[in-house]
């Protein structure tokens, strides 16, 4: 009989906006931020083994296998489940790393929860996210699957509705360090709080976006570019850009001109994740 398999999508997100209201004493920063999922991201497959060793058998370049996001996510999962058994995952990547579109928090977080359904752990979304943010800011809003306004570092999460435009995202051939921005001395650090609802329009900034555009001209130049033709924003700390439109043909026809000289792609963007979509469809 042959091992049970599964197969997941694993999605893209943007930040629709990204507030930094200040540096903790930790040394991270307190943020306001809108997440929501793009219907585009990288496809992982499981096969349970029944002898409790996990392998991921997609090899990254610059990534030793046991510090990859998903096999640390699987390591932890077994440990605290006390699970025996084991896995072999494969994953079909195309979101790039350092981007911006959550690329490692959300393959850990299809890892968790794809291990949780072909593992019977019956773990709720709760506690799978008190195990996510230890593995990443970003990972308890792809566990739990919906649109979120994000406060702290970006784990207190309130859903939210924003539209679901066509989006054309840009990827710069560039990867931007999170931490050498958060550390930049000319990042603002002191926007104020907003309320969760409604979102008040034209509060739609990201903080990082000043400093990003200075220090990587590819990013400054997808910017530019973009902007000719909708406004253009950044995701996250980059190096990812993205425009949104009203539908897909309009966002092809830019992206068409634009992508003869830059990689890009057009997603639909969506307030449930394709991943939380797939999920139901097992149950």
């Amino acid at each position: 009989m042959s091992a049970p398999r599964l197969t997941l999508p694993s999605p893209a997100k943007l930040n629709l906006m990204l507030h930094i209201l200040g540096r903790r004493e930790d040394g991270y920063h307190e943020l306001q931020t809108i997440f929501q999922f793009l219907d585009y991201g990288d496809e992982i497959t499981f096969a349970v083994r029944d002898d409790g060793v996990i392998r991921l058998h997609t090899e990254f370049p610059d990534v030793p296998h046991d510090s990859n996001l998903i096999v640390r996510a699987a390591r932890q999962l077994q440990a605290q489940s006390a699970c025996p058994l084991g896995i072999d995952i494969w994953i079909d990547k195309v979101l790039p790393m350092g981007g911006g579109i959550g690329g490692g928090s959300s393959n850990a977080a299809t890892t968790l929860l794809g291990l949780n359904h072909l593992w019977q752990l019956g773990w709720d979304s709760d506690r799978l996210a008190s195990l996510g943010l230890g593995l990443g800011a970003d990972v308890p809003v792809f566990l739990r699957g919906h649109a979120a306004f994000a406060e702290g570092v970006g784990e207190k999460l309130t859903p939210v509705e924003p539209e679901e435009p066509w989006y054309l995202v840009l990827v710069p051939q560039v990867s931007v360090s999170t931490a050498e921005i958060f550390s930049d001395p000319l990042l603002t650090r002191d926007t104020a709080p907003i309320k969760v609802r409604p979102v008040p329009e034209g509060n739609n900034r990201n903080d990082c976006l000043p400093v990003v555009a200075r220090r990587y001209p590819e990013v400054r130049n997808a910017l530019n570019l973009l902007g000719k033709f909708t406004e253009a924003k950044l995701t996250g700390t980059g190096s990812c850009v993205f425009g949104g439109f009203p539908s897909k043909a309009e966002a092809d026809k830019v992206s068409a001109l634009l992508t003869e000289t830059l990689t890009g792609f057009v997603a639909k963007g969506s307030n449930v994740s394709m991943l939380h979509r797939k999920l139901q469809s097992l149950l």
